[in-house]
Order: C-alpha cells, then structure tokens, then sequence
C-alpha cells in the first residue's frame, strides 16, 4: 500500500468516527433530554453556544440555553424527542449537520391519548473540544407542523 493510499485510508476512517461520534453526541444529549437530565444534556453544549429556536430567537450562552429549554419542558409529564434523517459534514475540527425532529410530549397527567407534537429541521454546528470530543456551537430549530393541542406555553 503506497503512503498516499494509507493516508487517504486514515483521513476517510477519521471521518467517519468523527460522524459516529456526532451522532452518539446527539442521542445521548436527546435522551437525556427526554429523562429530564439536563445536566447530561447540556454537557453535550459548548460554553458559547447557541439555540436559534423561531418561536424563541436566538438564546445565547449555554447556560441560557439550558435555563430556557428546562423551564420550556419541565412541566410536561414525559417528552419524546425524535432526531430523524442525520447527516454530518467534518472539516477538521469543525463539523456541520442536519436532520429532523418529531417532538412529542404529554401535555398533562392521564392526557397520553391526546399528545402535542411538532416537527421541523434542524440544522446545528459542532466544534472538537479541548479534550478531542465533539460539542454543539450553534443548532438552528424550525417549526413546520403542530399537532394536537395549541402550542403550549412554553413551547412559544
């Protein structure tokens, strides 16, 4: 194997850890978001981070984001968070990606029968940390459909 051929090999395995390990990020961050661990959660965040959220804007700084997202959730009895159709790009230490989300939540106590669910895009950044791991700098969340329910309050 020529040295050209070795390194294209390393740089394309590279990648796709690099894409393994931002998907893991995100189901680990989005079911701890389900079971309410929002420390979990918003480890999977950098300190700078962004969550652009239309009916919200922009909320700036991890801890704001958590602050907003918590308040916007903790009432509902259980929540669902679905991330659909993940695609990564890596460049580096930077990386970008897309998906979907189907949000589910039951909006009160004996109410499963009739929950609220939204869905729309995501689109996120993602930066390598200090300590090799990936973090989520920016996530864009659209809203194309609701159902069930109005809006909750929380929800914008």
């Amino acid at each position: 194997m020529s040295a050209g051929t070795h390194e294209d090999l390393l740089r394309r395995l590279r990648v796709l850890e690099d894409k393994e390990a931002l998907r893991r990020l995100m189901i680990r961050g989005w079911r701890a978001l389900d079971r309410k661990d929002w420390r979990t959660w918003i480890e999977c965040w950098a300190e700078d981070a962004v969550l652009d959220f239309g009916p919200w804007g922009e909320i700036q700084g991890r801890e704001a984001v958590r602050a907003k997202v918590e308040q916007a959730e903790a009432h509902f009895p259980s929540i669902q968070h679905h991330i659909l159709n993940m695609d990564f790009q890596v460049e580096g230490d930077r990386a970008t990606g897309i998906g979907y989300m189907w949000f589910v939540a039951v909006t009160g106590s004996g109410q499963t029968s009739s929950p609220y669910s939204m869905g729309g895009p995501y689109d996120w950044e993602f930066r390598r940390g200090s300590e090799g791991g990936w973090l989520l700098v920016r996530q864009r969340l659209g809203v194309w459909w609701t159902d069930g329910e109005e809006r909750p309050a929380g929800l914008g």
